[in-house]
């Protein structure tokens, strides 16, 4: 079976869980580290000539992270095109399963099921309400209904922005501060904030940097998410 990725987290999903099925894969798919396969450009700009030129059996897609209207073209062209919906962790744990077993006819893998224990293992810790940006230049920060919103909430945390109308609304510091925010989550993406940049815009509120990887992506990296993210949470307001 051939398949190409448009999506990091189902890259490495895939790449883990059956070596070798992966033709092509996004500039962005960063792991596994040094997985050699055709890159194909952007989530956002895919090279379809490209895609197609592979021949895959399979495209995964996500529908938050790519552009319905490539979906549609590489459809057109005849490619079968799998997209997932991920707005928490359960519907994400599902859709693994949809894309591995059902999609690329692999066997249920092993850290699936580790990834469901862990979570389903977590406490949640006592921790300030919090605004989570994910983006600045303009500001944009979690909303309603995320999946990294959903990750933070099972491990005590908060999103002062969940009851948005928006699910990324634009909400500046001071904003965020106004409705009550007393700790700031900081991933390394989609923008790459550092404690050089990001945290001197919200004086005053203990800032935790976490990882992004560990936060938005959905794949292997959700067995070590909850102690990576506990840990970088409970380190900000000591």
């Amino acid at each position: 079976m051939r398949v190409v990725s448009l999506v990091p987290s189902l890259t490495e999903a895939i790449a883990v869980t059956a070596p070798g099925l992966l033709v092509g894969a996004t500039d962005w798919c960063t792991h596994p580290a040094g997985l050699d396969v055709v890159r194909i450009g952007g989530t956002k700009n895919p090279d379809l000539d490209a895609v197609m030129g592979l021949r895959p059996d399979l495209v995964v897609a996500n529908e938050e992270e790519n552009r319905a209207r490539d979906l549609d073209l590489l459809r057109t062209a005849g490619l079968a095109v799998l997209v997932t919906e991920v707005r928490g962790l359960e519907q994400g744990l599902r859709e693994l399963h949809r894309v591995l077993v059902d999609g690329c006819g692999a066997a249920r893998p092993r850290w699936l099921d580790e990834a469901e224990r862990a979570w389903a293992a977590v406490v949640p810790h006592e921790l300030p309400d919090a605004v989570v940006p994910v983006w600045r230049r303009p500001w944009m920060v979690l909303g309603r209904d995320t999946f990294a919103g959903d990750l933070l909430a099972r491990l005590g945390v908060r999103n002062v922005c969940a009851g948005h109308p928006d699910r990324y609304p634009r909400v500046t510091p001071d904003d965020a501060r106004s409705r009550g925010a007393g700790l700031v989550v900081l991933p390394d993406e989609p923008y790459r904030f550092t404690a050089d940049d990001g945290p001197e815009s919200f004086p005053g509120l203990p800032a935790a940097l976490v990882s992004g990887r560990s936060l938005t992506w959905y794949g292997p990296s959700l067995v070590t998410a909850p102690r990576v993210l506990g840990a970088a949470l409970r380190a900000a307001i000591r």
